[in-house]
């Protein structure tokens, strides 16, 4: 709301504007008034109004010599001029001044406030021209990632770079590269980013800018979620050889997809603790590896796969026996003497959290309790401490797991039963799906994506994929008629999806015979999985 200052030498005229206008539910605040010009000054430098109303005539000094001086001090604000003297030369001067608008006395509450609106308007469009003459692409693209804009400022000021951030699906992509000594220079970080960003899909918008020398944040758009997934899963393995070519070792942080420019800050805040976390464990994994190749004695290892596993299966009965027999290959470890076992207590940590952010409910004040644990860990020196630490860390972490899974099991339930009954319908999609069971599209797509370990996309498919693979094999329907049958209107689609999915088209599965059944297909690798069986 704008603030609102009036100057004028007859308290009649003040205490009628003060109190013949609703101020607040017409966006403004009335700060105050006074009687002259130079009563005011101190008011406009305590008060910073945005927008002043003064009389021309008054006593000590009128309103256009205040005008001249605050037009001066403070050429930000607004000054409106009332008078009651009709002359030419008097609104001639104040024009001259810089006045914003120059109106005759008595002015009703309606003109007054439709002039305030018109100045306030105008306040706002100068403001946002300042805003976005300041604004850099880069800038733009890192208070989007900061969550420092809202979605129509943004559009705003992209289009004036004529870029377009209208899309369905984004995610953020943070990533830090990394040189020998002797190649740090500026041109082999320019080089590592543009290479990275080549390796992205014609099929994906992919806007970027760097934060540092060595930082690339790249905001990646598409109107295909599916297409999205699959260019975010591959882009590891894809970026590896030019990584090696480059001689290079990157952090690599994928962020969630989202559907709104607002959420594009989760998923920026997603990739950078996923960036974070690599961080973390590679300089506890270096710390631990000076003290092996320091230590006299062979220092020991645990088991973190083991312990991993027993964080996502393991019971409250079978707690008390588990940390005994994980602690045994442990038991000659000098908690005093070694720093080893606090690192490696401590990556043990940074995964267990991890594995049940991802696999569990979200944890609320999760940074703050990895520190709290991080600090216990320092804290231990002697095997019990060590025992009585895991069985803490483990209770910890199944509470989420038992919040994960009483909250949504019906749910989920309910959307693989859909599924599975209108598998065949072509319209099917994440949006279907949310409408049917009553929850947003973001919010599905995160609790399916946690609880089935797979994406709703990636279900629909793998249920589209079964179907198929059964009516190949029992019936002599042609391939397009199988296509349509299982939700698919364009045959070649449909054939680059069973392929993708099962390293074979449709023909080459139909004659194989029984090599390959749906029962034995694994779609969340299915390529790999098919190729396994070809060797």
């Amino acid at each position: 709301m704008k603030k609102i200052m009036l100057v004028d030498d007859e308290i009649l005229t003040r205490e009628s504007i003060r109190n013949c206008v609703d101020w607040k539910s017409n966006g403004f605040i009335y700060c105050g008034d006074a009687a002259d010009g130079e009563m005011a000054l101190p008011l406009i430098e305590e008060w910073s109004p945005q927008i002043v109303i003064t009389d021309i005539k008054m006593p000590f000094m009128d309103g256009l010599e205040l005008a001249s001086i605050v037009r001066k001090a403070y050429p930000h604000i607004k000054i409106i001029i009332l008078s009651g003297h009709d002359e030419f030369h008097y609104a001639q001067q104040a024009l001259r001044i810089g006045v914003e608008d120059y109106c005759l006395k008595p002015v009703g509450s309606t003109d007054l406030i439709e002039l305030l609106q018109k100045v306030s308007k105008q306040i706002d469009s100068e403001q946002l021209q300042k805003e976005t003459a300041a604004y850099t692409k880069d800038k733009l693209l890192s208070d989007m990632c900061g969550g420092l804009i809202n979605t129509s400022k943004a559009i705003e000021i992209a289009a004036n770079y004529h870029i377009s951030l209208i899309a369905r699906y984004y995610a953020v992509i943070s990533i830090d590269f990394c040189f020998h000594e002797e190649l740090l220079d500026d041109n082999s970080y320019k080089l590592a980013a543009e290479q990275f960003i080549s390796y992205f899909q014609s099929d994906v918008d992919v806007l970027s800018y760097r934060p540092s020398r060595s930082e690339l944040v790249c905001l990646v758009k598409s109107n295909n979620e599916h297409v999205l997934q699959q260019c975010l899963a591959e882009l590891p393995q894809q970026t590896k050889p030019m990584l090696q070519l480059l001689n290079c070792k990157a952090l690599l942080g994928i962020g969630s997809i989202e559907q709104r420019l607002q959420s594009i800050h989760q998923s920026y805040l997603v990739a950078d603790h996923e960036k974070n976390k690599q961080r973390l464990l590679q300089n506890s994994q270096l710390e631990a590896n000076t003290f092996l190749q320091n230590a006299t004695v062979q220092q020991p290892l645990i088991d973190r796969a083991k312990f991993i596993n027993f964080v996502k299966i393991g019971t409250t009965e079978q707690l008390h026996e588990f940390s005994h027999a994980f602690c045994k290959d442990i038991e000659q470890l000098s908690w005093s003497n070694s720093m080893y076992g606090i690192y490696l207590f401590n990556e043990l940590t940074l995964e267990a959290f991890h594995t049940a952010k991802q696999c569990f409910a979200d944890i609320p004040n999760c940074s703050e309790l990895v520190a709290q644990m991080q600090q216990r860990v320092r804290e231990i020196n002697s095997l019990e401490q060590c025992k009585s630490y895991l069985i803490d860390l483990l209770s910890l972490l199944w509470q989420w797991r038992s919040i994960g899974a009483n909250q949504y099991s019906e749910l989920i339930l309910r959307v693989k039963q859909y599924i599975t009954e209108h598998y065949h319908n072509k319209q099917l999609s994440l949006q279907e799906v949310s409408r049917h069971v009553g929850v947003s599209p973001s919010h599905l797509s995160k609790v399916f994506s946690q609880e089935a370990k797979q994406t709703l996309t990636e279900f629909i498919t793998r249920t589209r994929i079964h179907k198929a693979m059964e009516l190949l094999k029992t019936t002599n329907s042609k391939t397009f008629e199988i296509a349509y049958e299982v939700g698919y209107q364009d045959q070649h689609y449909f054939s680059n999806i069973f392929k993708k999915a099962t390293g074979m088209t449709p023909i080459e599965f139909r004659k194989q015979g029984s090599a390959m059944t749906a029962e034995t297909f694994y779609f969340a690798g299915g390529v790999k999985h098919a190729a396994a069986q070809k060797t």
